[in-house]
């Protein structure tokens, strides 16, 4: 049996591999067992070795930003967690692109979408004043097409450079990436985004940080931020809101260990203190059950899960 973690070590660099690394560090939920291995590379290629050989190995990986969408079972997660975050965060603009009063951002998957608004705003730039207080990184908004307050990824991106299934680095163009309500073609043909270029319109400064401060007192005012969670925990089914579906099955403030449906805003699934993952899993079950015995619609989880779980099969329903 080869010694996986010195292939990953000389693939990726000593300084880079953790072993049984906790994932409660590592999510916004503040919840979740050990990787067997977790790596947070800082180059390119780094990354391209380290799929390279998890891929010749036929080793799991798994790849994350900050972990603000996800939970991870208790027992966490049997193979390798490859962060693309703090390590991977760079951002540059290029007014020098400016045509037609546009300019352009280029940033790594890893940089959090709201310092790419706060850098859009130093610049003068409008059209991401929507993603400035998504918990999220780049490259996790353009695998989902990330969006809030009427705004989205794909409104802004020109491109995004990513590691295919063959090891090729590629820019593709966002009119390929068939971009929708929550999916990709990154996700469907299992391509791991590295960095994007967005397109940005010259705007007033005061009027950028006023839209901005006006949707950080929305956020404030109706989402649970002084608690751990995962952001939204359903996807939006076709013609309802999720959070008003749960609310009307009287499940607001409902709870399951440690885990609870937010008594501000029904959407989210919060950690109350010392949650865990089974806890979350029960949760997101009952209120899946009582949302469709009581209108009939089906919600699907929002929040990606990560490891292996005792309820496997009604998830696949």
């Amino acid at each position: 049996m080869p010694d996986m973690k010195a292939l990953l070590r000389d693939a990726a660099g000593e300084d880079c591999i953790l072993e049984q690394e906790s994932m409660k560090k590592h999510t916004t939920f503040h919840i979740g067992g050990p990787a067997d291995f977790f790596a947070a590379p800082t180059t390119e290629a780094g990354v391209q070795r380290i799929v390279k050989l998890c891929r010749e190995m036929e080793y799991p990986f798994y790849v994350i930003g900050n972990g603000s969408n996800l939970l991870v079972s208790d027992q966490g997660y049997r193979g390798l967690v490859l962060q693309l975050y703090k390590n991977f965060s760079d951002i540059r603009v290029f007014p020098q692109e400016k045509s037609q009063g546009r300019s352009s951002i280029r940033a790594q998957s890893g940089a959090m979408l709201s310092v790419i608004a706060k850098r859009a705003l130093e610049a003068g730039l409008t059209g991401v004043e929507f993603a400035s207080g998504i918990p999220g990184t780049l490259g996790g908004a353009v695998v989902m097409n990330a969006g809030a307050y009427g705004g989205e990824v794909k409104d802004v991106l020109v491109s995004a450079t990513v590691l295919n299934r063959e090891g090729k680095i590629l820019e593709i163009p966002a009119s390929e990436l068939k971009l929708g309500y929550r999916q990709s073609a990154v996700l469907a043909n299992g391509w791991i985004v590295l960095g994007a270029r967005l397109s940005l319109a010259d705007g007033e400064p005061e009027a950028i940080r006023g839209r901005m401060e006006e949707l950080k007192r929305q956020r404030i005012q109706k989402q649970p931020l002084e608690l751990p969670s995962a952001g939204s925990t359903f996807k939006r089914p076709e013609g309802f809101f999720a959070g008003k579906l749960i609310m009307d099955a009287g499940l607001r403030g409902y709870t399951v260990g440690g885990a609870q449906v937010s008594e501000k805003h029904c959407g989210f699934v919060v950690n109350r203190g010392g949650a865990t993952a089974a806890d979350v899993r029960k949760l997101i079950a009952d209120v899946r059950a009582r949302v469709y015995e009581t209108f009939g619609v089906t919600l699907e989880p929002e929040v990606r899960m990560l490891g292996t779980f005792m309820d496997e099969d009604f998830f696949k329903g």
